[in-house]
């Protein structure tokens, strides 16, 4: 069975900044997109990041500059930096991975259970 817990959120001033953490456990060959979305209150669930096994990481336009994305592939972790933090990113963060289980590369994707994270005065 797979598991993602995520940690990390909180809540932090306008300006401050939050690390989130995301660690994939469980029976895992290996890790393809490993991604974190976000849900303001009462909006839909959004795309924040998104990280590949090879490649350039993606931010989604209205953070760069202010979020960053990694990811330890050794520690099946996903890490997303957030500075400057704004009121309007206020929300629950979500982790999700896309987990290759067995070498028939048979694939599934998981969600972590969400950490919040509260910008306000």
């Amino acid at each position: 069975q797979v598991q993602l817990v995520e940690s990390g959120g909180g809540l932090v001033q306008p300006g401050g900044s939050l690390k989130l953490s995301c660690v994939v456990s469980g029976r895992i060959f290996s890790i393809d997109t490993m991604a974190w979305y976000r849900q303001p209150p009462g909006k839909q669930r959004e795309l924040v990041a998104a990280t590949f096994r090879s490649g350039t990481p993606t931010i989604i336009d209205s953070m760069k500059g202010r979020f960053t994305v990694s990811r330890d592939n050794a520690k099946n972790t996903v890490y997303l930096q957030m500075n400057s933090l704004k009121p309007e990113d206020t929300a629950v963060y979500y982790c999700y991975a896309d987990v290759v289980l067995d070498v028939t590369m048979r694939t599934r994707n998981y969600w972590g259970q969400g950490t919040q994270v509260t910008v306000s005065s």
